[in-house]
């Protein structure tokens, strides 16, 4: 109860006080009021019937001097005219009773039997008043009144009880003129209470408390006002440390972790949260571990240790952080340990976020060793591999295989699909490939439409029975280009990596020539490199050339020879002859291109070569005097590549403007197979040069496997037979068949044909029976510098 109390408001207080006092004043003086009242009656009572009672007496002394009841009948009749009265008894002087008169004759009492013993007294609301009667200082009787006082208390009762209620009544209205009296105490109170609630609830410490009175409670708020401007100013000051610390904690760039010696979080900053992906409450009391990628865990534990026992310095240590979504962050963490007043020793970590400058150097280095088309390793990539497996091989005595692959026919592609086709195949055919090697290999674009493929701990029949299965699955590829399907193949070259490898340049040239063998050989098909292999030997020789081809350009080491073309029955006027270049060594010995040109061909140097040629023929021809007024038709030959250089075009023409070569004495001689292996750019090539004026020439023509077919579509002046053909006509009649097949379809399509190989009179004449233009070869004609060329008389021609 008292608890309940105490829990009131300081109002309810006060009215409680005020009720309580008011209930027991009322209390008190309506109980004080009834005793008094009651005593005040009984008293009366008592006086009045004793007074009664005695004068009765004194009336009634005759009545008993001389025995006269009647007298007395009467007299005690006196007694019954008062309401209380009940019962009225007259007593001699010897305690009988003399006479006796009661009110009540059906309930009526009795006089009491001994009246000596009896005395006035109350009784339960009756009144026994005993008289004596004396008579010359002689008791001579006693008399007895019993009266019923019940009508009397009953009286008084309801006259205190209509005093209580007027009391009541005012205490009522004495509570509520109280009210507002209390409220000037209270209400300063309440206010002052409701200001306290209201800064502890929302911490503004400008809200100050209303002063009402200048009593106490005035005197309180003022003291209570300069308790919280004391409490505000030293707020402001916390509140701007605080942002001073928030500022180098909270919002500081970094993460930091303060860790107790076991990794718990003791505290983060938000930073730290928010890169974790939690909130600070959620991360104390967890374990730093539990955020450490599982590959990391050691280094940070080292990291932690580090700290521990070289203490006296930070410590760094980059590693990743897993967040809550999942997400790996990297991050280059700086720790100390520190210990505090109470010896507690904790460490401070503080980490910056790398992953961005992780990922670009991870994306440059990934760049740097992969190739951005296919996603595969490329050359640098493959080349450091190489290396490692050599030095493998050296130190375990292991055998690992490099297979070099070049794709067959990719060019076909690129060219009637453009070069988005071509970068889609490859892109294909790289997933492929590392799709079908075994798990421990690898492979990588090395450039082009080429492969490189390293098959670790792996035996060459192994490598070679693995190389057949990538073959068919290439040869089995179908490539799908808009409405057009193609299949292309594949040339593997196998070089075998043991302890007795040099290095990787040699192992990738083996592999290299290798794969060129395997194309020589028909293309689609596997070749291992052996040390005893003469087609790599030429290989190799090949490759060796292409150092000399680039200091014989640089050189001037090249020279041209020319070989006459004759005209077979009828007459040519002026000089015809085909141009041709031999390399000079440098001890001034002549080697036949025979040597250098398939090298030039294979290395990409032959445009160079043909630019060499042009460049200083039409040089020659320009500074010979009188050359040109000689000269009828000289042919220079080109490469197919050549063709398919978009600025030879333009380099020709600039060599017509420079050295003011009349373009209708100079034909170009293409082969036909290069011919027809860039069809379009030739195509467009002849068309060119033959607006300007010079004319075209198809060298070896029948040497290619559709070549009437590809005859319509090219647009040369200029059949040379090929002299495989023409060398052996004398004596084979398919040879005879083919040249003249050759001559008759030249002349339907207007174009005049050259026979080849013409080495003896007896071709030239049988040459002529047949209808051919012209004749070239030994029999007309050796290669000879183009200073020594002069007009040569052919053999006499025999009537057809």
């Amino acid at each position: 109860m008292s608890k309940l109390i105490r829990n009131l408001s300081i109002n309810r207080k006060l009215l409680l006080i005020l009720v309580f006092s008011s209930v027991t004043s009322l209390l008190f003086a309506g109980v004080l009021l009834v005793v008094l009242e009651i005593s005040e009656f009984q008293r009366v009572t008592s006086e009045d019937l004793s007074a009664f009672a005695k004068i009765v007496g004194n009336r009634s002394s005759a009545a008993l001097l001389f025995e006269d009841k009647k007298v007395a009948q009467e007299n005690l009749a006196v007694l019954h005219t008062l309401p209380a009265v009940q019962v009225s008894c007259l007593y001699d002087a010897h305690g009988a009773v003399f006479a006796e008169l009661h009110k009540d004759e059906q309930h009526h009492l009795n006089c009491p039997a001994l009246i000596k013993a009896e005395k006035t007294r109350f009784e339960f609301g009756h009144l026994a008043v005993i008289q004596s009667i004396v008579e010359g200082g002689t008791e001579i009787g006693t008399i007895y009144i019993h009266a019923d006082l019940s009508a009397g208390y009953w009286q008084k009762i309801q006259f205190t009880g209509l005093i209580f209620l007027v009391l009541i009544g005012v205490s009522i209205l004495a509570f509520f003129l109280s009210t507002p009296l209390l409220k000037l105490i209270s209400a300063p109170i309440k206010k002052l209470v409701n200001t306290v609630k209201q800064i502890s609830e929302t911490q503004d410490f400008s809200l100050r408390a209303v002063k009402v009175n200048n009593d106490e409670t005035g005197v309180l708020v003022d003291a209570f006002n300069a308790l919280i401007a004391t409490v505000n100013n030293q707020n402001k000051a916390l509140t701007r440390a605080k942002n001073r610390y928030l500022a180098l904690y909270d919002d500081n760039p970094t993460m930091i972790f303060n860790l107790n010696e076991f990794g718990v979080i003791l505290s983060v900053n938000r930073t730290g949260a928010k890169h974790l992906g939690a909130t600070v409450k959620d991360l104390q009391g967890c374990s730093i571990f539990d955020f450490i990628h599982i590959e990391d865990m050691s280094s940070v534990h080292q990291l932690l240790e580090d700290c521990m026992f070289r203490s006296m310095q930070a410590h760094k240590q980059d590693f990743r952080q897993i967040r809550h979504n999942g997400q790996v962050i990297w991050v280059r963490a700086t720790g100390k340990k520190i210990t505090d007043d109470a010896g507690q020793i904790s460490y401070l970590l503080v980490c910056e976020d790398i992953t961005e400058a992780r990922l670009l150097s991870e994306k440059i280095a990934y760049q740097a060793s992969h190739d951005s088309l296919t996603g595969l390793a490329n050359r640098s990539q493959f080349d450091n591999y190489i290396k490692q497996s050599v030095v493998s091989a050296h130190a375990d005595s292991l055998q690992h295989v490099l297979c070099y692959l070049d794709l067959d026919q990719f060019k076909v592609v690129n060219d009637t699909c453009g070069h988005l086709a071509g970068d889609e195949l490859l892109r294909q055919l790289g997933d492929l490939l590392k799709r079908n090697i075994r798990r421990h290999d690898f492979v990588a674009r090395l450039g082009g439409d080429e492969f490189g493929i390293l098959m670790h701990d792996c035996s060459l029949s192994e490598a070679f029975m693995a190389c057949e299965k990538l073959r068919d699955m290439v040869r089995d590829f179908h490539f799908a280009w808009e409405d057009r399907s193609f299949t292309i193949g594949v040339s593997i070259g196998i070089s075998a990596i043991t302890g007795t490898s040099s290095n990787a340049v040699d192992l990738l040239k083996e592999a290299d020539a290798a794969c060129y063998a395997a194309k020589d050989k028909g293309r689609n098909r596997v070749h291992v490199y052996r040390p005893d292999d003469e087609e790599l030997a030429m290989r190799q020789g090949e490759m060796q050339w292409v150092e000399r081809i680039q200091q014989g350009l640089a050189q001037n080491r090249f020279c041209l020879y020319g070989q006459p073309i004759v005209a077979i029955g009828h007459e040519e006027e002026g000089l015809h002859f085909e141009t041709l270049v031999r390399y000079q060594d440098e001890n001034g010995r002549i080697i036949p291109p025979g040597a250098f040109l398939p090298a030039a061909e294979r290395y990409n140097l032959a445009s160079e070569l043909d630019r060499w040629v042009v460049s200083h023929l039409f040089a020659w021809m320009a500074q010979k005097e009188g050359f040109l007024q000689q000269l009828s038709v000289c042919s220079v030959n080109l490469s197919g590549v050549s063709m398919s250089d978009e600025t030879m075009l333009a380099f020709i023409s600039e060599q017509f403007d420079i050295w003011g070569i009349p373009p209708h004495k100079i034909c170009f001689e293409v082969t036909e197979t290069a011919a027809i292996a860039n069809l379009s750019y030739a195509t467009n090539f002849i068309h060119q040069l033959r607006n300007k004026g010079c004319s075209f020439s198809l060298d070896d023509f029948g040497s290619g496997l559709s070549s009437f077919a590809y005859l319509k579509n090219l647009p040369v002046d200029y059949l040379k037979i090929d002299g495989l053909f023409v060398k052996d006509i004398l004596d084979d009649k398919v040879d005879l068949a083919m040249v003249k097949s050759i001559n008759e379809v030249g002349h339907v399509m207007d174009k005049k044909t050259i026979a080849e190989f013409v080495e003896n009179e007896q071709i030239f004449n049988l040459l002529n029976v047949l209808g051919v233009d012209y004749a070239q070869g030994y029999g007309i004609g050796k290669p000879v510098p183009l200073d020594e060329l002069k007009l040569i008389k052919p053999f006499p021609v025999l009537s057809k």
